[in-house]
């Protein structure tokens, strides 16, 4: 997941300078292409199948996975990179909250409610820690920027748990990462035809083959973490993708965040190491737990 977060934030990068040319249809068009092309000579090496017995398990994981995708590369485009990437990484803290929230309404297990106390507050903390990242964005002229970061790191946590339960159901990370390259490709240029794609005649579009290959390569890595680690536990291990993306930021384009910002930035990172404790021990497992 460390080897990972780096991929992710140096493809942050990459986009934000393919972004100046390309809207984001286009950018998750052809880095689903160039993954997907990577993947079937990944795959044919390996001698690994492509048939599966769980499509609509793809299926959902490609349309959560693709719309995460979507926000994420327009939030990189118009927000610092280590606040869009902060706010991606928000996916923790959500899926802390789905599990929560699902032991609340279940109510399994024997522990009473005040048992789930810490829990609940660190996923407060968390949200607090939004609070603090977004208030700059809302006092600029990015406020759509920031709401495509708050909604990429929602649908992102929908997509690990989903990637966890394909892993638990025996799916190499080959191809459930093909299938959502394949996904990310379909909605990508049919955005395009839609919107209108940009001339491919521009030293821009050198940065749109970087951008697939870091994507693939990071995919592969998250995959394989989820696939042999516990999910909270690994989602943590992704916000070394801020520390890396803040570097980047200052190195790269300058980025000057408010304190408030930074405040902000900590605080979540906190709420989600914090998660990763209590969950275990505060929230009974639920049904799609049971075989992790």
């Amino acid at each position: 997941m460390v080897v990972g977060a780096f991929l992710f934030a140096s493809m942050g990068v990459c986009i934000k300078f393919a972004s100046s040319h390309f809207h984001s249809f286009e950018v998750v068009g052809y880095r689903g292409l160039i993954g997907m092309l990577f993947l079937l000579v990944l795959t044919r090496s390996r001698g690994v199948s492509l048939a599966t017995r769980v499509p609509m398990m793809h299926l959902w994981r490609t349309i959560v996975g693709t719309a995460s995708l979507l926000a994420w590369f327009y939030a990189i485009a118009q927000l610092p990179l280590a606040t869009a990437m902060t706010l991606n990484y928000m996916s923790s803290v959500w899926v802390a909250a789905f599990l929560l929230g699902g032991a609340l309404l279940l109510q399994r297990g024997s522990q009473p409610l005040r048992d789930q106390t810490p829990l609940f507050l660190t996923v407060l903390v968390g949200f607090g820690g939004v609070a603090l990242v977004l208030r700059p964005t809302f006092d600029g002229t990015a406020a759509l920027g920031g709401l495509s970061g708050l909604l990429s790191g929602l649908t992102s946590a929908l997509a690990y748990l989903q990637v966890a339960a394909l892993s638990r159901a025996g799916e190499p990370e080959s191809r459930t990462v093909f299938y959502f390259s394949v996904g990310a490709t379909l909605v990508g240029f049919a955005g395009t035809a839609v919107v209108g794609p940009s001339p491919l005649a521009t030293p821009q579009a050198l940065w749109l083959i970087p951008i697939g290959l870091l994507a693939v390569l990071g995919q592969l890595c998250m995959t394989r973490a989820y696939a042999s680690g516990a999910t909270l536990v690994v989602a943590n291990l992704q916000y070394f993708g801020i520390a890396f993306a803040a570097l980047y930021g200052l190195a790269v384009f300058g980025d000057r965040l408010p304190l408030t910002g930074w405040l902000g930035m900590a605080l979540i990172v906190a709420s989600g190491i914090a998660a990763t404790f209590l969950r275990e021990r505060a929230v009974p497992k639920l049904p799609a737990e049971e075989h992790a």
